[in-house]
């Protein structure tokens, strides 16, 4: 098949899947992106291309914290017709073609990618330089192909670009040339969908679901951040679901502005989730990313609102909105069928303990049959809104103390049967059973005869006339009685009795209660889950209380507190969704998909002021009050008791509506929001004691209210009613007032029922329980029945307030009844004003009107105007839009102008006493509305003046209004403290008077009055400052509504109001903060149009700028918004410190305003100060790049300012070059620092690392893009042209022989200064920039080469700036950062064969160190390496900057390489780095050494420096207990003390620290490291380590095992192998073996008696360099004389320890040890081992006291071949009566080492048996001993021997009763031989060093003798001691010469301290006590002790004794035992 490649790489999206059938296909899924590069196939219908795919998180396992990860990239063939072609990439095909050196360059050869290897190319972004950013910079968009002159179009279908087919001309691959290298795909920053012109929001969101992907997935996976992975995975499905609904277009354009607000703020939790910055987008233009071309006021406001903010800001929502809940059932769960139930459903509110009070009117859901079940869910018609909820109802206004719910009960319905007959018609109360008050009784009727009558309620018929002989009311018929709902019938079988009719009621069964006091922030389409609990089954086990609100049980006609759940319906559960709208009806237009014919449950009552007429009166029934013995009211009987035969479980009530001629009010009752309206109703039935908790709502024509009454009976349903109460409506001229009523139950019988004249008996009787007679009666008789109620008026006619009723009617007032009734309105409720405010209004003028000219009259009114106007500021009713409504339409009292005007002047003149202050602020605060009433009647009365022909009266009211401003203006200049008051008030409320000035004066009169007033703030001091700041942003933001003249006119007068408010300032304090805040605030509405005070107002920002960035900054513990309009300002607080400061974030977005022209252009008003001005510019543009001004999080505000500096920059070098560039005969004008700050400006601009698009992810990269563009390309265009100008003009040799048109110059002014900044953007990606960098720094070469010939100080600043860079930014591979080297090698390679080929060997050397000193940096800084590796790096680098002769920097990375150390707790390697610190300094006190800063030193002296350093590396070093070097750093100090600076104080300290570590080190308080070699071969490791050995140093305690962990840690692909070579060169393997130092045997150390194993230890192992490891071992049967070992001796290069921890092996050599050599090295080896056993086991390590016994068998065992007793053998025999001088002639150095080791193995043997008595059985502990005895009994007679001639020349400098004489102690038994088979030697002989005095334990002796003698430490000298240890040896002593000392009774009692104690041998070398023991229980002989007087026993309780016991031939067991007494 043949293949040729396109002309263009081809962007294509797959539009259809394609599975494939061969290896080579690709397979495609919807949406996937491919970049095609050849077509093939039949018709060319095949693409060959790449896919690329997601990142896969499985590569984010192993990567770096915060990598991106790279996409996945698939190659091979698809279908033409899958695909759609989008764009086309790249230039022309001849030039598409990437070479191999190009691959090179951006790093695929690297990653194994050869450039025809296109299987398994991996895209790549940080690729070609110049050509990859040419490719993003454009977003190629390009349709047309490019090759040569020859255009070919591209066609296009649906809006894309197809391939065009003349293009097939080209040259045709065929299947087996090799396909064209793989493209590098550009970097994704455009537009990528069809949608993203309309919805921007489509792309935005794939975006960022890219990015999260990507980027921050993996990383929340590796750290386990399980909780934020579920929050971000329903946000990404919120995000995907939004997406969908914004492509598929279905919903309303209301809803669509909602879907993007929302969408907007997802995305920005999703970004501050993540930690990601905020990206700007504007929710009101569709969600699109806002760019540079969009105002700066805007995207700092969105800035700061999305950062702060996690929801939209919605300031003062309460003023204009309420709040709206749709609540909708949509399932329910049941375990028994639910029928017969419905839910009543309604909302309430709580305070504190108080129970739930109804809020809304009920919903009823009526759940039917199963089978219907499932079609009633899904109806969508189980649902109701709750509309016009106030704050306040809600619960969000803080301290409200209110609680809203949601409260759902579940009724039954019932049937009960009537169990007797009916009675007869006409029927009295006298047949039922009635107890009267003396015990008598008589009977009434309680029976009905079908079902139940009504009380007095026959068949209805509306069209019956009451008869005027009637005897009784009016009869119902039953069926006119009606509930809630129609009754249902039921298939229950009833138990039959006389009647079969049945009865149906309703009762509580369950309820359930929503907490909704978040419902504000409740999203749409949010489910809950509601328990329905019961109190059913209250007698059982209820649950916890804790699973319910405490508020469900006022929902129970009973409370209790055993609730369970109801098993009928256990939950329901409910979506709730929130709204907020001004009322329902708008809501309902702006949603009619989802709220159009919803029905609502209206509140009880007014949010707000009520815009339209509504009487709805609201009634609750409670309880029946009926306590025992209750007395019912009777008209003739007076008060009677019901007799108790009534059961009361089922009390009902029956209601009507009646006016007082007895006419029912027809359908008048609604229970439920949705029900039709009932003549009759009846409640649920409740048990006597309950509670009904009904509400219903009653609609009376508001005619009929005054007349109308309730009537109520009571029954025990089904029974006849046995009593009847009423309540009327109206009262005292007014309606009933809200509360709890308490009507009186009257019995029921012919006297209440009948009526007269349809008029019914029961009105002449009481009604109110409350009343005196009433509660006269009840507290001597007994208690009232009655019932509980409560009524609530909603009505905006009728009113339950006298004094408002009597002011509408105040025409039939008198004048003084009218005086006191408007004194009274001040007392009136709030609420029944504002239902009755435009009425009220109406009277008010009506009566100012007609009272006009009477002072008191218009005062009066005004007040009562004031206290009406004054409810306009309480938020509760949002009184402001009625008022407002009633100025502009009803209002017509065009006379009212004079009476108010005079008013409101006497109110302002009078004097500022309390009481006419407290009037003149009230009035003060209404002031907008009264003025607007004033020239409202002005203009009204203007027209009917206009109307009559006068025309005079306008200058009047001219004049006399404005007096009123006079007065203000008057009233605002008194600097009296009682006027601050109202001044205050008047500043914060006069600027909502100013628009209403425009009904009745031109634009310009209203623009004098407002300046004026402005003009009169002027003096104000204080807060009252920031108040006129605040009045002028309110005018200023009028004025952009009024003509444009006027609106210039205020502005022109801003820079004079403003200009003591911010700019220069002595202090920077609160005060000046807030000023400077408003007067951004107030700019911010000019968005940049200042006119001619642009710069004057710029000016002022860059003063108050830089005062406040100096002023020292304090933290702060809250933020807030920007370009506030109110004071105080609204904060919220900080999540720990704010990090920014909201003036200096204004200050420089106004900045930004301002065009860079207009400040250019207009410098010449500032000639005297522009240079100052610019710099001072430059240092702000600066302080704002580094993010001095705003969080470096806030992307979108930090580009959008690289990008107005840039302009800033660009259009100030035009400045620069016109005023300040002087010709070069005029030089010495050259103004140096101006021009080198900016171009320090320019640069670091242009590197800003928020530039850097290569390295961010999509979503950043995008933003980065579309705000800012290519700045860097631009930048360095500027950079270049103004350094270019900079230079002076080069002749034609200058140009030939470097290429540059200008040099020198101005140039040379700023080498080295710019050197840094320069070589900083040489290692730029941006190809653009490292070019521009290149050739300045070219022309610097060349300039310092011509003035100096030498590039020193060049070289020095690259090497400085490039350390810096890597140090502060990391940078990672060489590869494109050494770019900028071959460039710069190119740019002076044509000067190797000129004459400047001294230049070019300067400039190869240049680059040579460059190039070296970058790969050090990038091995140092690489991030993925070891610690070791770090280090070895950091100290090749060190090397380098040393040999370069960089001492700070090097001193630098000393200091980072201790503290990095200090901080891993490698302190031994901390001190040694600063000991390369200390080794450059002398010990010279004269010598000075200047100050250092990195790392800080003062100025001081060589020595001091030196010292100083020493002390923290002394500090180190015993930190680590690394006493070698420690004690060598001592030493030298010391030294330099004694023999330097004489200074003999801190030679004293020095030398008792030292004193300190030796004793630590005798106590063997030593950490002494173990080694390791490891060998590293294979081709996988790199070539530093690659067939190499190292000896590695490890800790203490670290084990083989361990360490190999470690290792392996690092080289994870690594394989262990134990010998040998590997199986091949491939791969990395490893080989691990452990070390030992190497001991010098011939050390005499090993030939001192007396020296501790700890110090033996120490010293054998200092500076060691040479390990061995046993290779071979022989061990003949022979004997141990012919035995030998073969070691391998391995030499490092370094001596340890070292800072790195290893050293490679240069040198390895075997060595074979002659059988005195093993017996020597392994002896020292045993004896260490059991040493460092005794000290475990003497520490408290039970753990080792096995090992410990194991060791003492093997090593006491004669028999064992392993013990160390058999190289006695070794040892020459020496004469015994030979001297110590031919003893030392008779033995080798070796043998002296031998026979000492051997001794010391002896005493650590006989310490170590001590230990274990306390542990082993005596048995075994006695045949230890004996054995012990036996086989080192040579060495326990040299201890003796030796012990005793120490005892004695000590005994002789003491005192008499320390003397110690040596006592003999017999067995009586026959002597042990058991020595003989060890030694076999002849008595005549003996070892050195044994005295001749001291008894042998040999064959045939007839008793063991062992002298006593006080171990002695050391060199026997005797130490002084002040502890009872030492007391107890003193005692020991002193009472060894007739009895043998009492030991203590616990043996670790006398354990030497961790302060005191001794090394093992020196505790080992003491005298040994050998006595009698006592016979064990399995003795046979018992043997007494032979010291008189003493018990057996007492020797047994010994402490720290060793028992030696021996079984004679007889059979009998000898005990004796040794004893060691310790320290």
């Amino acid at each position: 098949m043949p293949w040729r490649p396109l002309p263009r790489i081809a962007f294509a999206i797959a539009t259809h899947p394609f599975q494939p059938s061969e290896s080579s296909d690709l397979p495609l899924e919807l949406g996937d992106e491919l970049y095609i590069i050849e077509e093939g196939g039949k018709d060319w219908s095949w693409f060959r291309g790449y896919l690329v795919a997601p990142p896969s998180l499985l590569a984010g396992l192993t990567s770096i914290k915060g990598q991106t990860l790279e996409a996945r990239v698939f190659s091979g063939i698809f279908p033409r017709s899958c695909v759609e072609v989008r764009e086309l990439l790249g230039p022309s095909h001849q030039g598409m073609q990437p070479n191999r050196e190009f691959h090179r360059q951006i790093g695929l050869e690297k990653a194994g990618i050869a450039p025809s290897n296109t299987e398994t190319w991996i895209e790549t972004i940080k690729g070609s330089s110049q050509e990859l950013q040419s490719r993003f910079a454009g977003g190629q968009k390009s349709l047309t192909f490019q090759s040569g002159s020859n255009e070919q179009p591209v066609t296009q279908s649906n809006g894309y670009p197809t391939l065009s087919q003349d293009h097939r001309t080209a040259t045709v691959r065929h299947s087996e040339t090799p396909r064209p290298a793989a493209p590098v795909p550009m970097l994704k920053i455009g537009d990528e969908t069809p949608t993203s012109a309309s919805e921007p929001l489509v792309d935005e969101i794939a975006s960022c679901l890219r990015e999260w992907h990507s980027t921050n997935l993996h990383e929340l996976l590796l750290s386990r951040s399980y909780g934020t992975i579920d929050r971000l995975s329903r946000l990404v499905n919120l995000l995907d679901t939004s997406r969908r609904q914004l492509l598929h277009g279905v919903l309303t354009n209301a809803e669509l502005v909602t879907l993007r607000e929302k969408t907007v703020w997802d995305l920005v939790s999703g970004n501050k989730m993540l930690g990601n910055e905020i990206v700007v987008r504007d929710p009101l233009q569709r969600g699109r990313l806002l760019t540079g071309d969009d105002s700066p006021v805007e995207i700092a406001k969105l800035q700061s609102t999305m950062s702060l903010l996690d929801k939209p800001a919605t300031p003062h929502q309460d003023d204009v909105n309420l709040h709206h809940l749709l609540i909708e059932l949509r399932d329910f769960s049941a375990n028994e069928t639910p029928e017969d139930l419905c839910l009543i459903a309604y909302l309430g509110t709580k305070r504190d303990t108080e129970p739930l009070k109804p809020l809304t009117e009920a919903f009823e859901i009526e759940i039917p049959a199963r089978e219907n079940i499932s079609p009633w869910l899904s109806s969508g018609k189980l649902r109701t809104l709750f509309p016009n909820l106030s704050a306040m109802d809600a619960g969000v206004i803080k301290g409200s103390g209110t609680s809203l719910y949601l409260a759902i009960k579940v009724l039954v319905s019932l049937d009960v049967q009537s169990m007797v007959t009916e009675p007869t018609r006409g029927a009295t109360a006298r047949d039922s059973a009635i107890a009267r008050k003396d015990g008598s009784t008589q009977h009434a009727s309680v029976g009905s005869r079908s079902g139940r009558r009504s009380l007095m309620f026959g068949s209805y018929k509306p069209q019956r006339q009451h008869s005027q002989s009637s005897g009784k009311l009016d009869n119902i018929a039953e069926q006119s009685v009606s509930f809630q709902s129609p009754p249902r019938s039921s298939s229950s079988s009833r138990p039959q009795t006389r009647s079969k009719d049945t009865y149906r009621i309703r009762k509580v069964v369950g309820a359930a209660i929503l907490p909704l006091q978040d419902f504000l922030s409740v999203t749409q389409n949010v489910e809950r889950d509601v328990t329905v609990w019961s109190t059913e089954n209250s007698s059982q086990v209820g649950e916890s209380p804790e699973l319910w609100d405490s508020a469900i049980n006022s929902l129970f006609p009973f409370a209790t507190d055993t609730l369970t759940r109801l098993r009928r319906l256990s939950n329901v559960k409910l979506r709730l969704s929130s709204f907020v709208s001004a009322d329902a009806d708008t809501l309902v237009r702006a949603t009619p998909t989802l709220l159009h014919n919803v029905p609502q449950a209206p509140k009880m009552g007014f949010s707000s002021a009520p815009t339209k007429p509504r009487s709805d009166i609201y009634i609750t029934l409670k309880e029946p009050r009926l306590p025992d013995g209750a007395l019912f009211s009777h008209p003739e009987r007076g008060f009677l008791q019901l007799n108790s035969s009534l059961a009361m479980e089922n009390l009902q009530l029956t209601l009507e509506v009646r006016k007082s001629d007895g006419q029912r009010v027809d359908k008048c009752i609604f229970p439920t929001s949705e029900s039709t309206g009932h003549t009759a109703w009846r409640s649920m039935s409740v048990a006597r004691g309950g509670s009904w908790g009904q509400t219903f709502r009653l609609a009376i024509p508001v005619e009929d209210v005054p007349t109308a009454h309730v009537i109520m009976s009571i029954a025990d349903a089904p029974g006849f009613p046995f009593a009847l109460c009423w309540m009327p409506l109206w009262c005292n001229g007014a309606f009933l007032q809200d509360g709890l009523h308490l009507p009186l139950l009257h019995l029921y019988d012919k006297a209440t029922s009948s009526t007269q004249n349809g008029r019914g008996a029961y009105l002449d009787l009481p009604w109110d329980a409350k009343a005196k007679d009433s509660l006269k009666f009840e507290s001597v008789a007994g208690p009232m029945a009655m019932l509980s109620m409560e009524s609530y008026l909603c009505s905006t006619v009728l009113s339950q307030d006298q004094v408002v009723l009597s002011i509408l009617r105040w025409r039939e007032q008198s004048d003084s009844d009218l005086l006191v009734l408007l004194r009274q309105l001040v007392f009136v409720p709030e609420i029944e004003i504002v239902k009755h405010v435009s009425d009220l209004f109406d009277s008010l003028f009506a009566i100012i009107v007609d009272r006009s000219g009477s002072d008191e009259f218009e005062d009066l009114v005004f007040a009562a105007l004031v206290t009406v106007l004054g409810i306009v500021h309480d938020r509760r009713f949002r009184l402001g839009p009625l008022v407002n409504e009633y100025a502009e339409v009803r209002f017509n009292f065009p006379f009212a102008t004079p009476c108010l005007t005079r008013s409101y002047l006497r109110i302002i003149m009078k004097p500022p006493d309390y009481q006419n202050s407290r009037q003149l602020n009230a009035a003060l605060k209404v002031g907008q509305q009264i003025i607007k009433f004033i020239l409202v009647a002005r203009k009204q009365q203007m027209i009917k003046e206009l109307s009559i022909g006068v025309t005079k009266t306008h200058a009047t009211f001219n004049r006399n209004f404005k007096q009123i401003f006079s007065a203000l203006e008057f009233k605002i200049r008194d600097q009296s403290a009682k006027a601050i008051g109202s001044k205050t008030i008047l500043v914060q409320h006069v600027h909502t008077w100013f628009p209403e000035l425009r009904l009745c004066f031109s634009e310009e009169e209203s623009l004098d009055i407002t300046i004026s007033f402005i003009d009169a703030c002027e003096d104000v001091q204080g807060r009252l400052v920031l108040h006129k700041l605040v009045l002028i942003w309110n005018v200023i933001r009028h004025s952009k509504s009024t003509h444009s003249s006027v609106a210039r006119a205020l502005q022109s007068r801003l820079h004079e109001w403003l200009d003591h408010y911010w700019g220069d300032t002595a202090e920077v304090n609160d005060q000046y903060h807030d000023q400077v805040r408003l007067c951004c605030s107030i700019l911010s509405l000019l968005d940049g149009a200042y006119g001619p005070a642009a710069i004057d107002f710029y000016l002022k920002i860059l003063k108050s700028y830089a005062c406040i960035v100096k002023s020292p900054r304090t933290g702060r513990d809250s933020t807030s918004l920007l370009f506030q309009s109110s004071y105080p300002f609204q904060t919220k607080p900080a999540s720990g410190v704010a990090s920014y400061d909201e003036a200096l974030t204004e200050l420089a977005t106004l900045k930004a305003t301002i065009p860079a022209s207009d400040i250019v252009e207009n410098t010449d008003l500032l000639r005297p100060d522009l240079v100052d001005l610019i710099l001072l510019g430059l240092e702000i543009d600066m302080s704002i790049i580094s993010n001095t001004a705003f969080p470096s999080s806030w992307l979108t505000l930090n580009v959008f300012q690289h990008r107005v500096i840039f302009d800033m920059l660009n259009s100030l070098s035009a400045l620069l070059l016109q005023n300040f560039l002087p010709p070069p005969e005029e030089a010495e004008r050259f103004n140096t620092e101006l021009w080198k700050q900016f171009l320090l400006s320019v640069l670091k601009l242009v590197r800003s690392d928020v530039l850097a698009l290569e390295t961010f992810p999509e979503q950043k990269r995008r933003a980065v893009w579309k705000v800012g563009g290519d700045i860097r390309e631009k930048g360095a265009e500027l950079l270049a042209n103004v350094w270019n100008k900079l230079g002076w003009d080069t002749d034609l040799e200058e140009r030939e022989r470097f290429g540059l048109d200008r040099l020198g110059g101005y140039q040379v002014q700023y080498v080295p200064s710019l050197v840094k900044p320069i070589v900083e953007l040489c290692l730029s990606i941006h190809g653009g920039l490292r070019r521009v960098a290149v050739e300045l720094l070219q022309s610097m070469i060349i300039s310092e080469w011509s003035l100096n010939e030498d590039l020193a100080i060049i070289q020095a600043e690259m090497v400085i700036c490039l350390d810096s860079v890597f140090k502060s930014k990391g940078v990672g591979d060489n590869t494109q950062q050494k770019l900028f080297i071959q460039e710069l090698t190119e740019a002076f390679g044509h000067l190797e064969h000129t004459a400047d080929r001294e230049l070019w060997e300067a400039t190869e050397d240049l680059v040579s160190i460059l190039d070296d000193l970058l790969n050090l940096l990038v091995a140092a800084h690489a991030p993925e390496q070891d610690e070791t590796h770090r280090i070895m790096h950091t100290l090749q680098l060190m090397d380098f900057l040393k040999g370069i002769q960089k001492q700070d920097m090097y001193l630098s990375y000393v200091h980072q390489l201790a503290t990095v150390e200090a901080q891993a707790r490698n302190f031994k390697q901390a001190g040694l780095a600063l000991r390369l610190h200390a080794d450059l300094y002398d010990w010279n006190p004269i010598k000075p050494v200047p100050e250092s800063f990195n790392p800080p030193f003062p100025n001081q002296s060589s020595f001091e420096r030196k010292e100083s350093l020493y002390f923290q590396m002394i500090e180190y070093f015993e930190e680590a207990h690394a006493w070698e070097p420690a004690l060598d750093a001592y030493h030298e100090l010391a030294q330099h003390y004694e023999t330097t600076s004489f200074d003999f104080a801190k030679l004293a300290r020095t030398q008792r620290a030292t004193a300190r570590i030796y004793e630590m080190i005798a106590r063997g308080e030593t950490d002494t490291p173990r080694y390791f070699r490891v060998i590293y071969s294979g081709l996988g490791f790199p070539e530093n380590l690659r067939d190499k050995a190292f000896i590695f140093e490890g800790s203490a305690s670290e084990r083989l095992s361990n360490f190999t962990d470690r290792l392996l840690q690092q080289h994870p692909s690594a394989q262990l192998i134990s010998h040998g070579e590997a199986d091949g060169i491939e791969g990395q393997f490893l080989q691990v073996t452990a070390m030992t130092p190497h001991r010098e045997l011939a050390n005499p150390l090993f030939q001192r008696q007396k020296v501790s194993h700890s110090t033996k230890g120490f010293l054998s192992s200092l500076r060691n360099q040479r390990f061995s490891v046993t290779t071979r071992r022989h061990s003949p049967k022979s004997g141990v004389k012919d035995q030998w070992v073969e070691k391998t001796i391995y030499t490092t290069a370094d001596v340890f320890p070292t800072i790195i921890r290893r050293s490679e092996i240069i040198t390895e050599e075997t060595v074979s040890l002659s059988p005195l050599e093993t017996a020597l090295e392994r002896t020292l080896r045993k004896c260490y081992e059991l040493a460092i056993l005794d000290r475990r086991v003497t520490n408290g390590d039970d753990s080792s006291t096995f090992s410990l016994m194991e060791a003492i068998r093997t090593s006491v065992d004669p028999s064992s071949g392993t013990s160390v007793a058999h190289y006695r053998k070794i040892l020459p025999l020496i004469p015994r009566m030979a001297t110590e001088g031919e003893k030392q002639q008779l033995m080798q150095p070796l043998e002296m080492a031998l026979q000492t080791s051997l001794i010391d193995f002896a005493s650590t043997l006989k310490h170590s048996l001590g230990l274990l008595e306390r542990f082993g059985n005596d048995l075994e502990y006695q045949t230890l001993s004996m054995q012990f005895a036996s086989t080192f009994a040579h060495e326990l007679s040299i201890i003796s021997s030796v012990q005793h001639v120490s005892t004695l020349r000590q005994a002789s400098l003491t005192l008499p009763q320390n003397r110690i004489t040596p006592q003999l102690f017999t067995n009586g038994t026959t002597s042990v031989g058991a020595n003989r088979e060890l030694s076999n030697q002849p008595d005549s002989f003996e070892y050195p060093s044994r005295n001749r005095n001291t008894p042998m334990l040999g064959r045939g002796s007839q008793a063991i003798t062992v002298l006593l003698s006080p171990s002695q430490p050391g060199d026997n000298v005797v130490e002084p001691r002040t502890n009872s240890n030492a007391i107890e040896d003193t005692r020991s002593a002193s009472t060894s010469h007739g009895s043998v000392h009492e030991s203590s009774k616990n043996s670790h009692s006398l354990r030497p301290s961790e302060d005191t104690q001794e090394p093992a041998s020196a505790m080992a070398n003491r005298p040994i006590n050998v006595e009698s023991r006592p016979a064990t229980a399995h003795s046979a002989t018992t043997h007494k002790s032979i010291r008189s007087g003493r018990k057996s026993d007492s020797i047994r309780k010994r402490l720290s004794t060793l028992g030696i016991a021996r079984k004679p031939s007889n059979g009998a067991l000898l005990g004796e035992r040794v004893g060691v007494r310790e320290e």
